[in-house]
């Protein structure tokens, strides 16, 4: 009996041990879970001060923030903002452009600078980028612009119609020779290079380009709109404020103009063909939102719902619209039929089949065509269809949604949004205008926060560091025209490769003390580095 005893009573201990280590593993588990989203060690020491000076987001975040949280400082789009920018590309181009630097005298026509843009046919939002880095260099430099050919043609051109407020480089060399630039005043055509993406080979922050003698000027690399943005950290002063004159301030984001957006409007246009094709499918009305789900032949039910969501709360935000029409664009033809059946219920659907289209342009054979192995990141459809829905989509008259499997707000989305809001941007009107850019993010892309957002260009990079918080729901966020390159603003934080890619150009982000001005008062940690490294 006494051995049974003993032994009972061991496994009662046991089982006692047991529940105190399931008790343990669970409570430490917990604790892991709640720490995560607000601490979420990214191996980059960064100091999360973000949120002193702020009452109304400190009272509701405490070491992080969600997408929605971050984008409410880009709910009202600053109208006098975008206007004074229109205004400044069209004095810009009245003066630099083509039609009246070609009749300059001689003396003065060899005197003068140009900038050149020059795409190839590849992933059209980061070629278009290439080219509207030029225009807004130009209007830096005081320079004019020049839009790269090749082999007679511009790029996309069969799609795309270019204003003539460019030169073409063959212009210029014929208009140099004819001058006798180089043989009467001394100054060949020359070009200078600078590469954006090789940090060596680069001048953007430690030069003064406006002092730059070389005829013409290429900066190469710029597939996104945070190259030209690189010169609001410029270390000398002249280029900080021409870079600011037409930017705005890096810190202060709600008041950012959407300069891309006003570029586009006076420097592209669909093609005749494009347009049939839009005015085909719209027949005869404006779409009030337009959806752009990037997939990546992928089929996310997840994605949808919260796509779905998104879509409703833009449609809160119209007034005296009973039955909305909303524009479906997606590299996912499938998708496109699943998400017709839901959004049915409450809006007119428009989507461009271009097998049902027979206007000119579904007969090509010739152009731009879909190369196989970019099937799965263009879609299956023939090449000219993504400029159709390009155009289409970017006729919205109220909001633009982006979406996507992996990565949201890509460059091709951000310039459907920024030409939208432009074209609907009135100059003699006092109502007031309130165009949204939203980005919509299903729970699984927000495990790790806005870490996955990690393309050097893409609109939410520059919050995807530890501010961001882990593990959110899905998110409807209101979203930038113009993407910001720098760390500035109310919680923005890099993340680790974007430290070490900072780190080649001189720029130690690890370092700063990034918080919240005090009392209103500008007070920016990169801004303070570029002043402490310039030439005043």
């Amino acid at each position: 009996m006494g051995s049974v005893c003993i032994g009972s009573r061991r496994r009662r201990l046991s089982l006692y041990a047991f529940l105190w280590v399931c008790a343990i593993l669970t409570f430490s588990g917990l604790f892991l879970l709640t720490m995560r989203s607000v601490d979420p060690s990214v191996g980059i020491p960064f100091p999360i001060k973000s949120l002193e000076g702020n009452v109304g987001l400190r009272s509701r975040i405490t070491g992080c923030a969600t997408v929605e949280e971050m984008g409410e400082v880009f709910v009202r789009g600053f109208r006098e903002e975008d206007l004074r920018v229109r205004k400044m590309i069209q004095d810009h181009f009245a003066l630099h452009g083509a039609s009246r630097v070609r009749d300059l005298a001689p003396v003065h026509f060899c005197s003068h600078g140009f900038v050149l843009g020059k795409a190839s046919e590849a992933g059209f939002g980061n070629e278009m980028y290439k080219i509207l880095t030029a225009a807004a260099l130009s209007i830096m430099l005081n320079r004019s612009l020049i839009i790269g050919q090749t082999r007679g043609k511009y790029p996309f051109g069969d799609y795309i119609s270019y204003s003539d407020l460019a030169f073409t480089l063959r212009e210029v060399k014929h208009l140099w020779r004819k001058n006798r630039c180089e043989e009467k005043y001394g100054r060949p055509l020359v070009v200078r290079i600078d590469n954006f993406e090789k940090p060596t080979q680069t001048n953007v922050l430690c030069s003064n380009w406006r002092e730059w003698e070389q005829s013409i000027i290429w900066f190469q690399g710029t597939t996104d709109a945070v190259a030209a943005q690189f010169f609001l950290k410029n270390v000398h002063p002249e280029m900080r404020k021409a870079a600011s004159d037409l930017f705005g301030f890096p810190e202060l984001l709600p008041s950012r103009p959407n300069v891309y957006g006003e570029l586009m409007r006076v420097l592209i246009s669909p093609s005749d063909d494009v347009k049939a094709a839009v005015n085909w499918v719209l027949g005869g009305g404006d779409p009030d939102i337009s959806l752009h789900m990037r997939m990546l032949m992928n089929r996310s039910v997840r994605a949808v719902q919260a796509a779905l969501n998104c879509i409703r709360k833009a449609i809160r935000n119209l007034h005296e619209v009973s039955r909305p029409r909303v524009v479906l664009i997606s590299d996912t033809p499938s998708l496109i039929k699943e998400i017709t059946q839901n959004v049915d219920e409450f809006a007119e659907v428009i989507h461009f089949d271009y097998q049902l289209y027979k206007g000119n342009i579904s007969d090509e054979v010739n152009g731009v065509h879909n190369l196989d192995f970019r099937v799965k990141d263009w879609g299956p459809a023939p090449r000219w269809v993504a400029f159709v829905d390009f155009f289409l989509a970017s006729r919205a008259k109220h909001a633009v949604v982006s979406g996507a499997h992996r990565r949201v707000g890509t460059t091709y989305a951000q310039l459907i949004a920024a030409l939208a809001a432009a074209n609907n941007l009135e100059e003699n009107t006092s109502s007031s205008w309130n165009f949204s850019f939203f980005s919509s993010f299903q729970s699984n892309l927000l495990v790790e926060g806005l870490g996955s957002q990690v393309g050097w260009g893409h609109v939410w990079n520059r919050f995807a560091g530890p501010l961001s918080c882990h593990d959110q729901s899905n998110q409807c966020a209101h979203t930038p025209f113009l993407p910001p390159a720098w760390w500035d603003g109310l919680l923005q934080s890099p993340i680790p490769r974007d430290v070490h890619r900072l780190e080649a150009l001189g720029v130690d982000l690890s370092s700063l003390d990034f918080k919240v001005p005090q009392n209103g008062a500008v007070s920016s940690p990169l801004l303070r580095w570029s002043q402490d490294h310039g030439d005043e």
